[in-house]
């Protein structure tokens, strides 16, 4: 094992405190599965990545509504929803 220093705020010390108390273990437990979890997770999207799954999820989803790009807002608030339904 390495050690490792932290330096935590009073509020961050005290509240790992309570989270270790009321889990049963130290904080150096609840910190090593933190640092556990980080390492084991994906890491998270860069906003390129975010980007390009927002655009590869656009149009996958078809509306019956012909003109509901020019009238989302109409349509998202009621004006032709009506109409529409009828």
């Amino acid at each position: 094992m390495v050690k490792a220093e932290v330096e935590l705020t009073e509020e961050e010390a005290s509240r790992l405190k309570v989270l270790a108390a009321e889990r049963g273990v130290s904080v150096s437990a609840l910190l090593h599965n933190a640092v556990a979890g980080l390492l084991t997770s994906p890491c998270p999207a860069t906003d390129e990545e975010r980007r390009q799954r927002a655009i590869a999820f656009a149009g996958r989803f078809r509306s019956n509504l012909p003109d509901l790009g020019e009238h989302h807002d109409r349509y998202l608030y009621g004006d032709l929803a009506d109409d529409h339904l009828r």
